[in-house]
């Protein structure tokens, strides 16, 4: 279909005729993403006809929230590798024109500069806490306890503006650096809360981004579980997926537009998690 076809038919959302506009919005749905750029030019160009404005709207939020699940099945399915891509698909379910090569300037500034201060015969340790003076002292990453159920807390393009963010988004961001410089560092699912481990055959301890990377024990682990009255399991203690990781954000996405009480938004989200799932 050209663009004057696609053109016309938007003409005809604004039909007395609701058989003929729902028609018309089940063909333009079939279209698929690539027709949102001739929507936007069509909804700058409506004038003055808030009816139609809305149809468009509501099109094109369609259209872009169907790309999300598409794009992160497809995340799933080819292997759930790249973690950064997987939580900027989520991201552009509420910023659509994001791009993902933003979010990587981020990721690569932060490597570099702690690149210039590691040494391959440093301890562990001592690798860990050059990369805390980097993430909390010269970039000024915080805990969002103020805000802990924000919705910015997991989109990653908000997390790096704000300089604040909720255990996992925190973690994600520090664990890409830390894995670019070729670190063994991957995600801990804890309950309520989400840490690092840092693992290799030699060793294994855990890293708290929440409370400014500090680093504890297996029988810290254990007693926290303890305090939870809870029994423990492998996964307290391993790393998990990329996959365990982009649930467990947009679980926590659920739970943000609960509190606000944006029931749209929660059904939407539980549909991409229940696609991926």
């Amino acid at each position: 279909m050209n663009e004057s076809e696609i053109k016309a038919l938007v003409t005809l959302l604004d039909d007395d005729d609701h058989e003929v506009v729902q028609h018309v919005e089940n063909r333009l749905k079939g279209l698929g993403g690539a027709i949102i750029p001739l929507l936007e030019d069509h909804w700058q160009g409506s004038g003055f006809n808030p009816n139609l404005q809305k149809k468009l709207e509501d099109l094109i939020h369609g259209l872009q929230y169907n790309s999300v699940i598409e794009r992160l099945v497809k995340w799933k399915n080819d292997g759930y590798e790249d973690l950064l891509e997987g939580m900027w698909i989520i991201a552009t379910y509420q910023y659509p024109d994001l791009s993902i090569d933003k979010l990587r300037h981020h990721i690569n500034d932060m490597y570099f500069d702690t690149w210039l201060e590691l040494r391959d015969d440093m301890h562990p340790h001592d690798q860990i806490r050059i990369l805390n003076q980097i993430f909390f002292d010269k970039y000024k990453y915080l805990p969002n306890t103020k805000n802990f159920h924000s919705v910015a807390n997991s989109m990653l393009n908000q997390v790096f503006d704000l300089k604040k963010g909720n255990p996992i988004s925190l973690c994600v961001i520090y664990m890409l650096v830390a894995k670019r410089l070729g670190l063994p560092v991957s995600g801990v699912n804890l309950p309520s809360l989400f840490v690092l481990t840092y693992k290799t055959p030699q060793t294994q301890f855990y890293i708290n981004i929440f409370n400014r990377g500090l680093i504890f024990s297996k029988v810290d682990i254990t007693n926290y579980i303890k305090q939870m009255q809870l029994q423990p399991q492998d996964s307290f203690f391993q790393p998990c997926t990329n996959l365990d990781i982009i649930l467990r954000v947009l679980r926590n996405l659920i739970v943000s537009f609960e509190k606000i009480s944006d029931l749209e938004r929660v059904k939407e989200v539980e549909k991409i998690l229940k696609a991926i799932s």
